[in-house]
């Protein structure tokens, strides 16, 4: 996946993230449903923010963007701030 790629999904994400919550205020979808979702969303987000560093990272370093993969939901959401 190249950086455009990861972008895009990133913008995607973001949109439906929007979606989401304008659903929520329209009474279409819970409350409940909405959380679920979003941390799917968030998940997802993070995971895609994490490759493009990492992709960016190794670009900087002379290194191959393309040999960087996604890192698992565990691995990423556990990283220490």
């Amino acid at each position: 996946m190249d950086d455009k790629t990861v972008l895009s999904r990133i913008s995607g994400l973001v949109d439906e993230e929007h979606k989401l919550r304008q659903q929520l205020s329209q009474g279409q979808i819970s409350s409940d449903e909405e959380h679920a979702r979003l941390r799917e969303l968030e998940e997802s987000l993070d995971q895609c923010w994490d490759l493009l560093r990492r992709r960016r990272a190794a670009r900087s370093a002379g290194h191959d963007p393309d040999a960087e993969q996604a890192h698992g939901v565990g691995e990423v959401e556990g990283y220490l701030q």
